[in-house]
């Protein structure tokens, strides 16, 4: 006898009968047409016959290793040269490990170019061609790159994003045919997590960079978003002298590092650009955005932390092979700089790292009021039509190289603040006391109970954000006032005074977009947990009115001010209980305080 249906059986064979799982194969993203491109850097691939190709070289460029093929590789190339030696240094979320490969001759310690590839695992450009890199410097004479600088290499910074491999992960794209997912096993995008460190593996990257105190930081990515000509972007703090703290060594990024790695990229045939971040992808000749860099990216953090730090960015649209062989160049033309520059690095470190500025700055917003500069850009020609799916004005590239006069729009300064004597973190948040140790920042811990004047810090309009990163930020109006505070047993007083004052800064001021506040790490502060009852508040209230003609005055404003005030009888015995002695004096106040100087 036949059964009757249920419900949900005859939903799902509704859904096995529609037209999305009808489709028996998946349809490819269209991508613009390629742009031809020759360049000398095609010198650089192995021939099929040599003995140490690469995979990729292997596969013509089509698809990227998996990281047991990748660590089998390096571990072959270990075993066969003196020059190269791997170290575990962390574990992933699943329990992958996390290790860098170090190209070195040994002697007398020498500066470190610290290269990192694959924190997004479907950028995976630079893990191949420093693969092709390590293998030309054992056995193809590039080892005289050595000769002044060690070559520290993570091939792949994101190691479980790296195994969810799929055709499918990056629909912007061209290759390679199989590439990782974006964030961490944790759903966590790592290129969010320097300042906060929630993640094991950022956790393992930042005791790498202590360690190391590298000479110069690479984090090589891929960027989409619109078409142009460059397959080369960079940025880093101080381009053009703006929006550096760590200012000495803005300036040597910019007037060193900058012209020499623009020369060597034309050279080999690319065509390199400052990192294009469009103000609008529906109308690229708006502009493109230069701004500062917050506390969560890499370039933000290397320039708090006093580390020169370069993001390189490839154009996405551009085939796999081109972007790979122009990122081999890229990390090449770092070690040459490395070892030209050692000295005016050095020198550029040791002064921001002593600089105490009598005014810092915590946020930037954009200059809307006129560009920067224009500048002419190689793009491509574009049109507009209008789409039958969305019902608007959609944007379609033509793959026809043109020049246009592109404006570059900037920031200015939003919040400054002071630079104060010290940070004080109460003893009641022992977990972002230990992320603020892993950073290296210096602090001296209290046995006994300490009663300061502290500026402390009162929140009004809170407004919750939307989940990001796993944590629930906000936004709020700021109100600081002189505050005799009890600090228990076990806080923390973060002296400026120190190295790391930037990257304090940037996590403890509660007006830092990248703050442990911002974040949403202390949600306790916005719950109220005594009441008052009305039949002890209005008699209360009474007696405040008739005893405070000023009270009064500002009561009654507000009623006549205020119609839905007026009205509502709860906010009317909350305005007088707010203003009692039996109100939460904690309710919002950010815990964490500063020493400033009198």
């Amino acid at each position: 006898m036949n059964q009757p249906r249920t419900a949900l059986a005859l939903s799902l064979a509704a859904l096995m009968a529609s037209p999305l799982t009808a489709q028996t194969a998946p349809i490819a993203a269209p991508l613009p047409p390629i742009l031809p491109w020759t360049g000398a850097s095609e010198t650089l691939i192995a021939k099929p016959s040599d003995p140490w190709i690469t995979p990729i070289e292997q596969t013509g460029f089509v698809d990227t290793p998996d990281y047991a093929a990748t660590r089998a590789w390096l571990d072959k190339l270990d075993a066969a040269s003196d020059l190269v030696s791997i170290t575990p240094f962390g574990t992933s979320a699943e329990g992958r490990a996390l290790y860098y490969v170090k190209a070195s001759k040994g002697g007398a310690r020498k500066p470190v170019l610290l290269v990192q590839a694959g924190i997004h695992a479907g950028e995976i450009d630079g893990k191949d061609a420093g693969m092709m890199l390590l293998r030309d410097i054992a056995f193809r004479g590039k080892d005289t790159l050595l000769d002044k600088v060690d070559l520290v290499f993570v091939p792949i910074f994101n190691v479980d994003g790296h195994e969810r491999r799929s055709r499918f992960n990056r629909p912007n794209q061209r290759g390679p045919e199989n590439m990782g997912w974006r964030a961490t096993a944790q759903n966590l995008n790592l290129n969010r997590d320097y300042g906060k460190m929630d993640t094991p593996e950022m956790t393992a990257m930042i005791a790498l960079i202590n360690k190391l105190d590298p000479a110069l930081y690479l984090d090589l990515h891929v960027t989409d978003g619109t078409d142009y000509q460059y397959d080369i972007t960079y940025a880093f703090s101080g381009w053009d002298g703006k929006y550096a703290q760590s200012e000495a060594v803005g300036a040597w990024l910019n007037s060193g590092f900058r012209p020499a790695m623009d020369a060597a990229l034309k050279k080999a045939g690319h065509k390199p650009f400052t990192y294009v971040n469009s103000i609008d992808n529906r109308d690229p000749d708006k502009g493109i955005l230069h701004g500062a860099d917050t506390a969560r990216f890499s370039t933000g953090y290397g320039d708090r932390r006093v580390v020169p730090t370069v993001l390189l960015e490839t154009h996405s649209l551009k085939p796999y092979r081109q972007r790979v062989l122009g990122t081999y160049i890229f990390i090449e033309q770092a070690l040459k700089s490395v070892a030209t520059d050692a000295a005016r690095i050095e020198t550029a470190k040791r002064a921001d790292r002593a600089a105490r500025p009598a005014e810092i700055i915590l946020s930037w917003k954009a200059d809307e009021s006129k560009p920067v500069k224009t500048v002419p850009f190689l793009s491509v020609a574009h049109e507009k039509f209008r789409s039958p799916v969305t019902g608007r004005d959609e944007i379609r590239w033509l793959g026809k190289p043109v020049t246009v006069q592109m404006p570059v729009w900037g920031e200015v300064p939003a919040v400054k603040t002071a630079l104060p004597l010290a940070w004080w973190v109460p003893a009641t948040k022992p977990d972002l006391i230990k992320r603020l140790q892993l950073h290296g920042i210096e602090m001296g811990v209290i046995a006994t109970p300490q009663t300061l004047d502290l500026d402390m810090v009162r929140l009004a309009n809170v407004k919750n954000g939307r989940p990001s990163e796993g944590h629930i930020p906000l936004t709020a109006d700021y109100t600081h006032a002189q505050r005799r505070v009890t600090m228990p047993e076990g806080s923390v007083r973060i002296p400026a005074d120190q190295p790391l004052w930037r990257i304090a800064a940037a996590l403890l001021e509660a007006e830092s977009p990248d703050s442990f506040l911002a974040w949403g790490f202390f949600p306790e502060i916005q719950s109220r947990t005594e009441y008052m009852e009305s039949y002890a508040i209005e008699p209360m209230a009474q007696k405040m009115l008739a005893a405070d003609p000023a009270l009064k005055a500002a009561y009654e404003k507000r009623l006549a001010e205020d119609a839905a005030f007026a009205k509502d009888a709860n906010a009317r015995l909350q305005w007088f209980y707010e203003r009692s002695p039996y109100y939460d004096d904690r309710y919002l106040l950010y815990p964490v305080g500063r020493e400033v100087k009198r």
